[in-house]
C-alpha cells in the first residue's frame, strides 16, 4: 500500500500500466493521455508485414515514453507526487494480424510530500519532501491481435518494488510502521514484486474508442474489470483534444482491508473488498511534433470509489502530466 499519510496509507494496485495505445485498451487512460504507462509492451500499432525483399528489423515498432506527473494515480489509487517516467515499447509483427509485444517502464518519486493525517485523511501538520521514496520497475509481453472491427490482446506483466510495496520513509519501509499505536500488518505493504494477466479489447468506432479489460493478480488473487471510452476532436493535423472518461471494479483487490492502521471516516475497520474503484476524467491534448515525435499534455480529475474513498488521503483531486513520444 503507498502511504500519502501515516494514517492514509494507499492500497496499492497492481497494474497493467495505463494506455495500450496497440489495442487503445488502457485501463485506466487514453491512448493520447499522458499519465505513467505501466502498459508499455503493446502501445504500438499492429506494424505491417515486411514487403517482399525486406527484412524483420524493417516491420519491428517502437517507441520510447517519457513523462512527468504532478500526482501518481492507477486505478483510483494514489502512489506518489512528482513522479518521472520513461518507458521502452516494441511490437513485433508475427502475421498480418497478429503481433508480440514486449517492453518495460521504470518510475521514480521525484519529491513526495509527507505529513501525518488523521484517518479521514484530514491534514494534521505541514508537509516536508524528500522523506518518502517510491519506486517501480514493470516488465511485460503480449500478445495483440487486430481483427479489423476491434483490437485483442493478452498480456502478463511483473512488477518490482525497489522500495517495498508500501515505499519507504526515511529509509525505513512502512511496512513496518506504527500508527496511532497500532502496526501495519496488511501483507501488501511490504510486497517486492507481483505478476498479473490480463486480457483487453478496444472497438474504434469513427472518433470514438471503447475500451475495457479484465485482469487477475497471482500474488494477491486479486479481480479487476476496467472500462472506458475516449474521443478525438482533430483541430488540424498536428494537434487534437481528446476527452475521456473510464472506471474499475474490484473484487479482493488492494483494499486496506487487512491493515488495522487503516479506519473509515467514522473510525471503524476497513470491511468492504468489493466494488467501483474510481471514476476518471480527462482531457489530453496531444500535439505532433514531427512525423516521430508527440507531445501529450493533460488534465484529469480522479473520483474515489467505494475501495478507495478511504486508503486516499484525498477522495477527489485534480492533478496533471505530460510525455514525450518517440516513435522508431
Amino acid at each position: 500500500m503507498k502511504p500519502k499519510s501515516m494514517k492514509s496509507f494507499i492500497a496499492q494496485s497492481v497494474y497493467v500500466l495505463a494506455a495500450c495505445a496497440a489495442l487503445n485498451v488502457s485501463a485506466d487512460t487514453p491512448a493520447a493521455q499522458g499519465p505513467a504507462t505501466k502498459n508499455p509492451a503493446t502501445k504500438n500499432p499492429v506494424a505491417e508485414p515486411a514487403a517482399p525483399g525486406g527484412s524483420l528489423f524493417d516491420s519491428i515498432g517502437a517507441t520510447f515514453d517519457a513523462g512527468y506527473d504532478s500526482r501518481y494515480y492507477f486505478r483510483g489509487l494514489w502512489f506518489a507526487d512528482n513522479i518521472m517516467w520513461s518507458a521502452l515499447n516494441i511490437s513485433i509483427p508475427i502475421t498480418e494480424k497478429l503481433s508480440w509485444g514486449v517492453g518495460g517502464a521504470y518510475i521514480n518519486s521525484a519529491g513526495t510530500p509527507y505529513g501525518a493525517t488523521t484517518a479521514g485523511g484530514a491534514n494534521t501538520g505541514g508537509k516536508s519532501a524528500g522523506g518518502y521514496q517510491y519506486s517501480e520497475v514493470d516488465a511485460i509481453t503480449s500478445l495483440n491481435y487486430n481483427a479489423g472491427w476491434a483490437k485483442f490482446g493478452m498480456q502478463y506483466q511483473y512488477y518490482f518494488y525497489p522500495d517495498n510495496y508500501g515505499g519507504q520513509f526515511n529509509g525505513v519501509p512502512n511496512a513496518s510502521a506504527q500508527v496511532g499505536g497500532n502496526r501495519i500488518n496488511d501483507p501488501e505493504y511490504a510486497l517486492k514484486g507481483a505478476g498479473e494477466l490480463g486480457w483487453t479489447a478496444a472497438i474504434p468506432i469513427k472518433a470514438f474508442n471503447i475500451y475495457a479489460g479484465y485482469y487477475y493478480d497471482f500474488r494477491i488473487n486479486g479481480q479487476y474489470f476496467a472500462l472506458g471510452v475516449d474521443y478525438t476532436y482533430a483541430i488540424t493535423d498536428w494537434i487534437s483534444i481528446v476527452p475521456s472518461v473510464n472506471t474499475g471494479y474490484g473484487i479482493d483487490y488492494y483494499t486496506g482491508v487487512g491493515s488495522s492502521s487503516l479506519l473509515t471516516h467514522n473510525g471503524q475497520p476497513i470491511t468492504a473488498k468489493t466494488g467501483f474503484t474510481h471514476w476518471l476524467y480527462t482531457i489530453a491534448v496531444p500535439i505532433k511534433l514531427t512525423k516521430s515525435v508527440t507531445l501529450t499534455s493533460y488534465v484529469a480529475l480522479n473520483e474515489s470509489g467505494t475501495l478507495r474513498k478511504n486508503v486516499n488521503a484525498q477522495a477527489n483531486e485534480i492533478y496533471w502530466g505530460t510525455k514525450l513520444s518517440f516513435s522508431f
